[in-house]
């Protein structure tokens, strides 16, 4: 963070300070909430959870460095209380924001936000210094922390934003205002939670409507929603996708053997090459979407397609790629699954694994509401479809329900078997696996299913080690 008095801390957050000898002590470090990344400087944000109190480290946090606490209550040591540690929290970020010279690029959509936000940020930092949500910490929590990262040598400040519900990301935007904001696409992701697309749509299009004059707002021509959306800015429009009229746009799309997507990057100043490091044709928008951008920002097509032919995967459980020695191959996209990014997986996976056989390990898909039966039942169907060759459902109704999809479909009998929880998965599979063979693993994030990549994983490891 850029260096505050706690003095000014205070002022800024509406705070009092608590067992603070000098108020003009500089905050030098970090803000963290996790204790264990408390550094020299730092200032720590207390918050009480259903198992764990942060208020309850106070003093093990100042030990180890921290200048002072961000708290509710004193706590003994160096404190600044507030009523509310998050609002404190939002209003140092709008404090910080404001300071820095920083350019500061939003995103949100239903599905992709992270994979796009890496490679933005993977992009960005070629320029110029960037800072960028670590993983998907895209909240009223998240978000601010990774603001207040900011230093005065950062030029680009990438930030992921989330919602689940009409008004979370006007909030966002209100705590760190964009300059450039991109919406992705609006699909079914939380669909129980907003009660329709078209209310998705209302809340992802809160980005383009805090965008300034002098702004721009990139959205995808192939998402009519998200198109739609250019009417409700006072920014310049910038479009990314394969249709036609795109600013943007992919032309002569393939993948590789490997199931990498390689395509011809056209944009306004040019055209290139990309070949992506990524895994699955659906990245082929994430890349342009990351494109639009470094290309609103002054990089020329050349940089933006080298920049992303060199990108990798920077957050965990996001299509990670692992090849054991014994030629199987493991792919854990666990961290979360909607019905986009699960069609997406399917279609990677069957790229990658030509001429092998391919396993599709799903578990649920949370938060689908009333959608919730129709949308395994189909993503079954579409397995079947693809010709993956062995589909695992794992857990309870909603596994069956994938299962059940893919039988209809298929009339799949040995092709498809739904197991009660990730062990049971992963007994299936020790005892069926066989060299060259593709596994896919995803779920949404609740169910866990990461467990399963994991042990397929350390079963070889293991093995090494006996020998």
């Amino acid at each position: 963070m850029i260096a505050l008095s706690l003095a000014e801390i205070a002022t800024v957050v509406g705070g009092q300070t608590y067992d603070i000898p000098d108020p003009q002590v500089r905050v030098t470090g970090p803000v963290v909430r996790d204790s264990r990344e408390v550094e020299p400087g730092s200032l720590f944000a207390a918050f009480a959870g259903e198992r764990v109190d942060g208020h309850d480290y106070a003093a093990d946090v100042v030990a180890q460095g921290a200048v002072a606490v961000l708290v509710t209550r004193p706590v003994g040591v160096p404190a600044i209380v507030v009523d509310d540690v998050t609002a404190a929290l939002g209003a140092l970020a709008r404090h910080v924001v404001a300071r820095l010279g920083a350019t500061l690029v939003a995103l949100t959509g239903s599905a992709g936000k992270t994979s796009t936000k890496d490679l933005i940020a993977q992009v960005l930092r070629s320029k110029a210094p960037t800072v960028f949500t670590p993983g998907s910490l895209n909240n009223e929590i998240g978000l601010p922390l990774t603001a207040l990262s900011a230093t005065d040598e950062t030029q680009f400040l990438v930030l992921e934003m989330g919602a689940r519900g009409i008004g979370h990301i006007r909030y966002l935007t209100d705590l760190t205002p964009p300059k450039v904001g991109l919406v992705l696409n609006v699909g079914t992701a939380h669909i129980g939670e907003f009660g329709g697309r078209e209310q998705i749509a209302q809340a992802k299009g809160e980005l383009v409507e805090a965008l300034p004059a002098d702004g721009t707002a990139i959205l995808n021509a192939d998402d009519p929603l998200v198109k739609a959306m250019a009417s409700r800015t006072k920014a310049k429009v910038l479009f990314f996708g394969e249709a036609a009229e795109a600013d943007i746009r992919a032309e002569n799309v393939r993948l590789t053997e490997n199931g990498q997507p390689s395509f011809s990057l056209h944009t306004p100043s040019g055209c290139s090459e990309v070949t992506l490091r990524l895994y699955g044709e659906h990245h082929v928008s994430n890349a342009l979407a990351a494109a639009a951008v470094a290309h609103d920002l002054g990089m020329s097509v050349e940089e933006i397609a080298l920049a992303l032919s060199e990108a990798g995967t920077l957050s965990r459980w996001r299509m990670e790629v692992t090849e054991r020695p014994d030629g199987v191959t493991i792919v854990n996209d666990a961290y979360n699954a909607n019905p986009e990014s699960m069609r997406a997986a399917l279609r990677a996976l069957v790229a990658m694994g030509k001429g092998h056989r391919t396993w599709a390990v799903l578990g649920q898909m949370a938060e689908l509401g009333d959608d919730a039966l129709a949308e395994h039942d189909a993503v079954g169907r579409l397995a079947v479809r693809l010709n993956v060759s062995k589909l695992v459902a794992v857990g309870g109704r909603e596994a069956s329900w994938l299962r059940l999809g893919a039988y209809n479909e298929g009339s799949w009998g040995e092709e498809s078997v739904h197991v009660s929880d990730a062990q049971a998965a992963i007994d299936l599979l020790r005892s069926e696996l066989r060299p060259g063979d593709v596994v896919l693993v995803k779920a949404s994030r609740s169910v866990g299913l990461e467990s399963v990549a994991q042990a397929l994983l350390d079963d070889v490891q293991a093995g090494a080690d006996a020998r």
